[in-house]
């Protein structure tokens, strides 16, 4: 049983959460949580989900992911809405939402959307959920302390993660409680984001009809098999009502030719590639291309570029790439790859001279960032690697690939107060204050460092250790 499994089903366990006085809908739910709560509380399960086996830290795919949820919120009813999505590795179809903006979705999801639209579809209906704050309004009604929450929530994702079996009979009692009224407030809030989602998918220029399409697909696809319902529809209950409600709205919107989008396609076949054998990716890409199955066609081909790499047939996948530059437009994930396979090679230098010329075109793609930096440190070249990073730091102070790579800088360059202060940015970042302290505490030991720098480890130990006493007060 993978964590993706249990985050929302806990949340909705306990008979007392079915309250009346649900918001009308449209309406911003009122809860006891405030804005801060909420973010503490979805801080704190993502420090679970990152230390687990399945958070999938693959900075092209997260960073497609973000870019793709920032032009749907720019264009929902709460473009204020702050928004942080993440990939899991699990073939299971499943994506969900959780306090503080945060967006899970699983690989086995992607992969099975056919277009953008639909991907979009699901990623606008999650949005629905934090903007409606149902999750914040569950914990409410159930009048648990953040604490508690937190803890219960903590218990199922750890269980999950070292006994399945532990983890689902932690959960028998609970939803043995749960009555008809549980399915119907689930239903209602599924309702509320579904025409949130709908239409903010329609606000941002997305194919409306893709949104009824891919839950239908879905639901027929499973129908007749027992017990094999996807995750997302045991977390998010579909009905016969719910999809009608989704058709009669797209039909109600002028139909729009929406064009392939060849980001998706592009980061749907690098995905397959990575998720399978690399002979069965070459066969797989292979084939598509001999029977003409794509949208695009050099999407496949990159595919099959990647599969090719990943096989270390780097000539093959040179050449497969050389065709792709022919077809696509021009995409930085492009030259991330081409610089992937000179590296496969051995070229550090031709690597660089690839990324740095990238870069010239792409500066603001942190993936090409991380990937140039870190052929500078495997080329022995901390000090360029350094540079790069200082200057990225500047646009974006919470990245922690860039603390982490910046740390990895000083290192090599034997400076070591930087680095364990770098190190214990990285880890604030990633939500381990225990281990930020301790890097600071370390940095402080360090022996090297000016009178400036060690004052400015020293102040900003203060500022953590301040933090530390807070959170332990709540």
């Amino acid at each position: 049983m993978r964590l993706s499994y249990l985050i929302i089903p806990l949340l909705v366990l306990a008979p007392q959460a079915f309250a009346e006085g649900l918001p009308e809908l449209g309406e911003p739910s009122q809860t006891t949580l405030s804005p801060l709560q909420e973010q503490q509380l979805g801080d704190s399960i993502m420090r679970e989900i990152r230390a687990d086996p399945s958070y999938y830290d693959d900075p092209p795919l997260n960073d497609y992911l973000n870019n793709l949820g920032y032009r749907l919120i720019s264009s929902s009813r709460d473009p204020q809405t702050s928004l942080d999505l993440f990939a899991i590795q699990d073939s299971e179809i499943n994506a969900f939402s959780l306090p503080g903006g945060y967006i899970g979705v699983n690989t086995g999801l992607i992969l099975l959307t056919q277009n953008e639209s639909q991907l979009a579809s699901v990623l606008a209906h999650e949005m629905g959920h934090i903007m409606q704050h149902h999750i914040a309004r569950l914990l409410a009604q159930q009048k648990w302390s953040l604490a508690t929450s937190l803890a219960g929530i903590a218990v199922a994702i750890l269980a999950a993660r070292s006994n399945a079996d532990m983890a689902q009979g932690a959960l028998i009692g609970s939803q043995a409680l749960a009555t008809q009224t549980q399915l119907n407030f689930t239903r209602q809030d599924e309702q509320e984001a579904d025409r949130i989602g709908f239409q903010t998918l329609k606000s941002a220029g997305f194919d409306v009809r893709a949104m009824p399409a891919f839950f239908e697909r879905l639901q027929k696809a499973t129908r007749f098999v027992e017990g094999n319902a996807p995750s997302y529809l045991r977390t998010h209950p579909l009905t016969a009502e719910r999809i009608a409600d989704m058709e009669n709205r797209a039909q109600s919107v002028p139909y729009r030719q929406v064009p392939p989008s060849q980001d998706f396609q592009f980061i749907r076949a690098r995905l397959q590639a990575q998720e399978t054998p690399p002979q069965d990716g070459i066969t797989f890409f292979e084939t598509n291309l001999q029977e003409k199955r794509y949208v695009m066609e050099s999407s496949q081909r990159f595919g099959l570029a990647v599969a090719f790499m990943r096989a270390k047939n780097y000539e093959r996948a040179d050449q497969e790439l050389s065709q792709v530059r022919k077809m696509a437009q021009p995409s930085p994930l492009i030259e991330l790859v081409a610089g992937q396979i000179k590296l496969g090679e051995g070229k550090n230098a031709d690597t660089v001279a690839i990324y740095e010329a990238a870069l010239k075109n792409y500066p603001e793609y942190r993936p090409l960032v991380y990937a140039t930096s870190n052929v500078y440190l495997l080329n022995h070249q901390p000090q360029q690697a350094l540079n790069l990073i200082s200057d990225r730091l500047q646009y974006y102070p919470q990245d922690y690939h860039l603390y982490l790579l910046q740390a990895r800088s000083y290192a090599a360059l034997d400076k070591k107060l930087l680095e364990h202060k770098s190190q214990a940015e990285a880890y604030y970042l990633l939500g381990n204050l225990p281990g930020a302290v301790e890097q600071l505490q370390i940095a402080q030991k360090s022996g090297d460092g000016d009178f400036y720098q060690l004052s400015a480890v020293e102040a900003r130990l203060k500022e953590l250790r301040s933090l530390q006493a807070d959170s332990k007060k709540q």
